[in-house]
């Protein structure tokens, strides 16, 4: 049962607390298995078998084939966990938050160095 949560309405914020922890501990148990190449390697050449071995939701399953980093956010996911996801495609954190946002790799980048994004988006 969850408590009551100041944190709940934050704009464009979902707060990985114990409830999300729950909800996306397999998600993010997937992720980790990601740190063994053994397991990358299987994962790149049939995402969907590899998935498909992990208790995960099927909204949590097509979020990781497309790449809907914010989905698996609000699906349980922490950025953290999730990071593996995106090492194992070569890609960069600051790849990753920029396509969260909606920016190009180039915008974010310098939207980061201006000091970042205000509070009211």
């Amino acid at each position: 049962m969850s408590l009551d949560k100041p944190y709940k309405d934050i704009p464009g914020t979902t707060v990985f607390d114990a409830d999300q922890a729950r909800i996306g501990y397999h998600l993010n148990m997937f992720c980790m298995s990601l740190m063994k190449s053994a397991n990358r390697e299987r994962f790149k050449s049939d995402q969907r078998a590899y998935l498909d071995q992990w208790p995960m939701s099927e909204e949590q399953k097509a979020a990781v084939i497309a790449r809907d980093y914010n989905a698996m956010i609000a699906l349980g996911g922490n950025i953290y966990f999730l990071a593996k996801i995106f090492a194992t495609d070569g890609k960069s954190f600051q790849y990753a938050a920029a396509l969260m946002t909606g920016m190009s790799q180039e915008q974010y980048a310098k939207m980061m160095l201006n000091g970042g994004r205000a509070p009211d988006g």
